[in-house]
């Protein structure tokens, strides 16, 4: 039997790895851009494009969607204005996709929608599971409000699952290309006191969640999508100096960064000590549970 995707976001970070490891699998995928076909073929592989959602009104059906569509949250200082780019590349989009899946003929069996562990605002050193309380801020109603979108689909017997993701470790691009010019220098180091967790994880186990959500009928609701080992900003930046055989000596005072980003310095100088206690308690096994090893994997 066909198996046919859509999929939203698929020429991102995370995005294009997964759109080639579900074509290896067998899936047919049509691939929500704006960029040319020939660009996300490209990045993507033997995809269907289409560039507006609404060309998918009232369509036959598709066997599963996955939404990964979002600007940046950390590409530029977060203005009233760029609060509202976010928020409509999150949750406005998602409010349209569930709103076209809902005139398809077949509702889909599954849509496998991205969040954030930023869902849970700065926990401190507090461990963070599924069930914990989320901090009130900005984050938090950024990613409960994009939740609370594609949940809407649960009305119409769609299987939901929600990828609160941490920050993405890969060979290419994603947080790290930012990170390893400085460090390659012998410029960097901690940011603040460096005791604020970093929920991190290999992109290959963040693609491998997602194929695992799709393909497992008892998956539903959030989960955590983070290493099961976390570690602190301080943590991170000596293994990566490491890895680099680079000193890590100069650290990003907390009082810079806030004149410098304003209220997007809470994305550096706070955290959440996130564990996927769901995904390991169903059996998920974990590629690049350690550290070093995601390191050394994606600064080849």
């Amino acid at each position: 039997m066909k198996k046919n995707l859509l999929i939203t976001g698929g020429t991102g970070f995370i995005g294009t790895i997964l759109c080639r490891d579900l074509l290896a699998r067998g899936y047919e995928l049509t691939v929500l851009s704006r960029q040319p076909a020939d660009r996300v073929h490209s990045l993507c592989g033997q995809v269907e494009v289409i560039a507006d959602l609404e060309n998918l009104r009232a369509h036959p059906g598709f066997t599963a969607v996955i939404n990964l569509a979002g600007e940046g949250i950390a590409d530029k200082r977060w203005t009233e204005e760029r609060k509202n780019v976010l928020r409509n590349s999150r949750i406005e989009l998602t409010n349209t996709l569930t709103n076209v899946i809902a005139s398809w003929d077949q509702p889909p069996e599954a849509l496998i929608s991205g969040s954030a562990v930023g869902f849970y605002g700065d926990q401190g050193n507090s461990l963070v599971t599924e069930k914990t309380t989320p901090h009130d801020e900005f984050t938090h109603r950024l990613c409960r409000d994009w939740e609370e979108a594609a949940l809407k689909l649960r009305a119409h017997g769609v299987r939901v699952c929600l990828s609160r993701t941490g920050v993405v470790a890969g060979p290419g691009g994603g947080f790290l290309k930012r990170m390893i010019l400085p460090f390659k220098l012998g410029l960097g180091g901690r940011i603040g006191d460096g005791n604020q967790y970093m929920p991190w994880i290999h992109r290959d186990d963040v693609v491998a969640a997602l194929i695992w959500m799709l393909e497992t009928p008892e998956a539903s609701g959030a989960y955590n999508v983070v290493s099961p080992n976390p570690a602190t900003n301080k943590e991170f930046a000596c293994c990566l100096a490491r890895v680099l055989n680079r000193p890590a000596m100069i650290p990003a005072p907390a009082s810079a960064l806030k004149i410098a980003l304003g209220e997007m310095s809470r994305l550096l100088l706070t955290g959440q000590q996130a564990v996927p206690t769901k995904l390991t308690g169903a059996g998920f096994e974990f590629r690049y549970p350690r550290l070093r090893e995601a390191l050394e994997d994606a600064i080849q």
